[in-house]
């Protein structure tokens, strides 16, 4: 629960936005943090089982619907492969990494999309949310991030990212550049530490951004999400940190057949839903 009893302490000589290399591997208390997504949206239509079906319905946001509760995975082939890059840039500093997503099952039918990094696999349970488990990756990755560096609790970021995806933010077409090619998308973008009551005791953060770009004609949906975190004065031009994670393409990963290597196939449009 949200109020002013939550206790931040800034951990000893940590700074802002220090700049090191990235450990995206989601192990440990972490783990059982990332069940708490899925159970927040799974949760939302049971506790509501009395209701008219439009009221449990309109109790989640259009924004929460396109992030956690639409199936990415649709229109994607079996044993494909989503590599989406990830970049951490604190000025004039970059690193980057690389993230997968194997569809196993057609359409994702099975359920049995997994994640894996440069680490190797990373157990990302979604339950029975249908998204790209690549969201839940990176969103779970930025909540420990804010615990590492404001000495704050998990669970206080996570709602609050919770509660600004649920007041209705606005969700805008746009046309964007998705792995070289042009595609219309929408973008949900929220600042969930405006106005946060405590929001003094993190106050290199208050102004953090997170950006959502999803498109229909990309696969898995996701084109790209990022976080920054402004500069002085709230300078989104000179930011302190930004965090992206970007679409780069498409690979079928079907086993050879009589020892003969399978070409790769050219990214396909996406189904549209």
């Amino acid at each position: 629960m949200m109020d002013g009893r939550v206790t931040f302490a800034r951990p000893r000589g940590a700074v802002c936005c220090p700049m090191r290399r990235k450990t995206w591997r989601l192990a440990g208390g972490l783990l059982a943090t990332l069940a708490v997504w899925p159970a927040a949206y799974a949760a939302a239509p049971a506790a509501s089982a009395a209701a008219p079906a439009s009221d449990a319905s309109s109790q989640i946001s259009p924004a929460e619907r396109l992030l956690f509760m639409t199936p990415h995975l649709q229109g994607v082939a079996a044993q494909t492969e989503l590599d989406y890059s990830i970049t951490l840039a604190h000025p004039p500093e970059k690193v980057s990494d690389t993230v997968h997503v194997l569809v196993q099952s057609a359409n994702n039918a099975a359920a049995d999309a997994s994640v894996s990094d440069r680490t190797g696999k990373v157990a990302v349970p979604t339950g029975d949310l249908p998204c790209n488990p690549v969201i839940l990756y990176f969103l779970e990755h930025d909540i420990a991030e804010m615990e590492q560096l404001t000495g704050g609790q998990r669970r206080y970021f996570q709602k609050r990212v919770r509660l600004a995806l649920a007041a209705n933010p606005p969700i805008t077409p746009l046309t964007t550049n998705a792995n070289g090619q042009s595609v219309k998308a929408h973008k949900i973008e929220i600042q969930p530490y405006l106005n946060d009551p405590n929001a003094q005791r993190f106050p290199d953060y208050v102004g953090k951004r997170y950006t959502f770009v999803f498109a229909d004609d990309v696969p898995g949906g996701v084109t790209l999400i990022r976080t920054e975190v402004p500069g002085e004065n709230n300078d989104f031009a000179h930011p302190r940190l930004i965090e992206t994670l970007a679409f780069q393409g498409a690979v079928r990963k079907l086993p050879p057949e009589h020892g003969k290597p399978v070409p790769t196939q050219p990214n396909a449009p996406r189904a549209s839903r």
